[in-house]
Order: C-alpha cells, then sequence, then structure tokens
C-alpha cells in the first residue's frame, strides 16, 4: 500500500470561453479555421500530495480553483492535462444531494447513493441505523425527498456521506449545514475521523477550522499553488491575499512601519492614543474590501481620509486571530478648527446588534483643540477575545457642539467585515479565558 492517499500530478483544467452562442457552434463543426474561444483555466499544472492518515487543507480566493480540484480528485470533472492518483474509497462531502432522485423516498435514496458510491445493499444495511440515527428526521424517511424541508434534505445528504465508511474524506464547505445542534454532530464525526486516522482532504473559507484541524494546508491563487505548509504560516498569506496584496509581496516577510512617532512598541502603545502626523501619500484603506452598502455621513469638519486593521505581527488584514493583540486605526483631517473631537470604533454582529466600542473619551486620551488643516491618527489596541465569526466595523470622529449636543463630523458604519480565526469558541459573544481545573476527590 502507497504512503499516500492522493497524488495531484502537474493538473490543468482549461474551458473555452465563446463571446456567442454561434460561435460554439462553427467551433463544435469545425465551420472556422481561427479559434473563436478565449482560455481559461481554472488550474494550471497544479501538483501536490496527500499522505495517508494526513489532514490537508485547501484555501485560496474566490476563482482560485479550489473546488474544482475537489470534482476532479472525486471523479466528477476530468482534468485537460495531468494525473490523479488514488488509493483508497472516497467519499466526498461537495454538492450535498446532488445524487438524489426527488421522486424517491430518503430510503431509497440512501441506498441509491451507497451504491452510487461503491457499496452493496448488504454494507449499506449495516450502516443503516446509524445514518438515519445521525440524519435524525423522523418518519420522514419514509416520504419522497421532494416533500423534505432544504434542512432536512441537506441532513440526509450529509447523513448518508459522512456515515458511509470511507478511507478518504473530501469535504468542501459541507461542515456547518443544519442547526447548531446538527452543525455540533458534524464536527464531532469530523474529530472522529481525525481519530481513526483517516485521510481528509479539506475545502473551507472558515479558517478557524482549517487552523484547528490541518496537519498542512495548500494555498491556491488563480489556478496555481502559490505555497503549501502550516496553517499558521499559509493563513498569514492568505490574509494578505484577500487585501488585494500582489502574490510576491503576500510571500515576502512585510510589515507597516507603526505610526507612532516615538518608535517604541512597549505596553503603553497598546493603549488608545491619538498623536499629529504629517498626512501623506500612502494609503492603508486600499488594502481592505470596503462594504458596498456602508452608510457614510457627517458634517465633513472632520473628514476619516485613511483607515486601518494591523495584527499583531504589523499586517494590514481584516483577519485576526482570537487572543491576539491587533489595532485599530484611522486617520483625520480637520477641516475646520474643533475642540476637543472624539474618535470611536464599534464592533457589531452581521445582524446589526452592537457588540462593544470604545472611544477616546472613555479612554481618557483628549485632543483638547485640532487647528483646520492637522491630520490626527487615533490608534486602539487590544486582545481580540471575540468568538470566531464575522463582525462589522464602524469608526467615526464626533464631538460636542455649544449646545452640548452630540455632533458627528464623520461616521462610517459597517464599514468593513473583520474575520476572527479561532480553533476554541465557547458561549456567546466572548471568551472568558477561564482558567479550568478538575480535580479528582478520593473517597
Amino acid at each position: 500500500m502507497s504512503d499516500y492517499a492522493i497524488r495531484v500530478k502537474d493538473v490543468s483544467k482549461m474551458y473555452k470561453l465563446y463571446n456567442r452562442n454561434r460561435d460554439r457552434v462553427m467551433d463544435a463543426f469545425g465551420l472556422s479555421k481561427e479559434p473563436r474561444y478565449r482560455e481559461h483555466y481554472a488550474l494550471n499544472e497544479l501538483s501536490f500530495d496527500v499522505e495517508r492518515g494526513e489532514t490537508v487543507g485547501i484555501i485560496g480566493t474566490n476563482g482560485a480553483g479550489k473546488s474544482t480540484i475537489l470534482k476532479i480528485i472525486t471523479g466528477v470533472l476530468n482534468p485537460t492535462s495531468g494525473d490523479v492518483e488514488i488509493d483508497g474509497r472516497i467519499s466526498a462531502l461537495l454538492e450535498l444531494g446532488a445524487g438524489f432522485n426527488q421522486e424517491y423516498t430518503g430510503i431509497e435514496n440512501v441506498y441509491l447513493n451507497g451504491t452510487m458510491m461503491g457499496y452493496t445493499r448488504e454494507e449499506i444495511d449495516q450502516k443503516m441505523d446509524d445514518i438515519l440515527k445521525f440524519a435524525d428526521i423522523g418518519d420522514f424517511v419514509y416520504q419522497p425527498v421532494k416533500t423534505y424541508s432544504s434542512g432536512m434534505f441537506v441532513r440526509l445528504a450529509f447523513a448518508v456521506a459522512i456515515n458511509i465508511d470511507p478511507e478518504i474524506l473530501i469535504v468542501d464547505e459541507a461542515l456547518s449545514v443544519g442547526d447548531v445542534f446538527f452543525q455540533n454532530k458534524c464536527y464531532k464525526k469530523f474529530d472522529d475521523f481525525k481519530k481513526l486516522g483517516k485521510t481528509i482532504l479539506f475545502v473551507s473559507h472558515d479558517l478557524g477550522s482549517i487552523s484547528k484541524y490541518c496537519d498542512r494546508v495548500v494555498l491556491l491563487d488563480h489556478g496555481k499553488k502559490l505555497s503549501e505548509g502550516s496553517p499558521k504560516d499559509m493563513i498569514d498569506i492568505y490574509k494578505k491575499l484577500m487585501t488585494g496584496t500582489a502574490v510576491e509581496d503576500a510571500l515576502a516577510v512585510s510589515k507597516v512601519n507603526d505610526i507612532d512617532e516615538s518608535g517604541k512598541n512597549d505596553e503603553k502603545s497598546y493603549k488608545a492614543h491619538s498623536i499629529i502626523v504629517q498626512s501623506d501619500d500612502s494609503s492603508w484603506r486600499t488594502h481592505f474590501t470596503i462594504n458596498p452598502n456602508l452608510n457614510e455621513y457627517g458634517s465633513k469638519k472632520a473628514e476619516i481620509i485613511d483607515f486601518a486593521i494591523v495584527d499583531n505581527s504589523g499586517l494590514l488584514t481584516n483577519s485576526i486571530i482570537k487572543g491576539d493583540k491587533f489595532t485599530i486605526k484611522s486617520k483625520v483631517k480637520f477641516n475646520e478648527d474643533i475642540d476637543n473631537p472624539i474618535f470611536t470604533y464599534t464592533f457589531k454582529s452581521v445582524k446589526g446588534v452592537d457588540i462593544t466600542g470604545t472611544n477616546t473619551m472613555y479612554e481618557k486620551k483628549y485632543v483638547e483643540h485640532a487647528y483646520s488643516g492637522e491630520v490626527y491618527v487615533a490608534s486602539f489596541t487590544q486582545k481580540m477575545n471575540l468568538q470566531g465569526g464575522e463582525y462589522l466595523l464602524s469608526i467615526s470622529c464626533t464631538g460636542y457642539g455649544d449646545d452640548g449636543g452630540l455632533v458627528a463630523y464623520h461616521r462610517l458604519y459597517d464599514l468593513l467585515n473583520i474575520t476572527v480565526v479561532s480553533d476554541k469558541n465557547t458561549v456567546g459573544f466572548y471568551d472568558m479565558n477561564s482558567e479550568v481545573s478538575i480535580v479528582k476527590v478520593e473517597q
């Protein structure tokens, strides 16, 4: 038996792109001497190996070729060139329920899918109780699947794929299906597979799951293997790619200079502070994708001209590892003289609920008077204690008017998303970071 469960050798997948249907027909019948299509390579000479018993993650931006290579490995697609060697029985969690017949009952579809995976009826019978218990959809298993809710459909499809005993498990963004309790069962089953020494190839945008489960990660970019290595190193490079960093820059070790004029990196720099700096031609904001539904308003007497999220390695990124220190920076230009401006930030859930935030007034860091033409940078540095997931960041510059009322000079609500990468989530929004001990008491 080979030491490798999967070997991908110089695999390319090329699609012909036509501008018009007429060009497609002429090309199909050989009626044109010149090609009427453009070549698009979803994969371009991709090579990597997966050792037996290893869990390997594949990450990359949209269009990198992640799902394409999984479909080629599972035989859904044929490569244009190159070879794939598989040593072991595969179960794939790709497009859940793709092989289901809508007119068949749930039970009939279990047999249908199991047969398509290469199992005998006797082998499926042995697994049937586990499949039905895992899906937990009751007597609906005896009804045609066309009557199922979308939740019941994916639960049954997942149960079939995960409870057939494969040697190699292929997973494509399929662990977070159903309600939170079913998701917990899915992740527990995934853990069981790892403990049994199964080979797992795992594609996900959930960097927390990639970090927690994978022994090694392959990073793809536009159909090519950009790099491979430890989850931490590949996630760091991927974070830079997500901010629009050029490939050669993403692969290099890069830092951003501390904006603090003192240049010191002590504990004081981890407290919220405001300092005067000279404006320059560099821009942090170009490294981030701004929310197209951004809610922006204010008098513009003070204007946020730039902003940044900086992780503890000094990288400009909106992906922060839970437990790490990070800094939120906003650069504000004052177009008029303003007394006591206030710099703020707020985190919201994706449902719009305010979770946490602070401002320079709360932190007792004051600018008594900002003159027209001056530029200030407010920096807030703290540990990321939010649970793994997606959040929305808002920043603003406000103050109090002559009548004592709050004045918004410039507010950027739901400016950009913040991804918290975590391999351990607890209950609620925050992790209490408890120190836990368990002591056996002798009776």
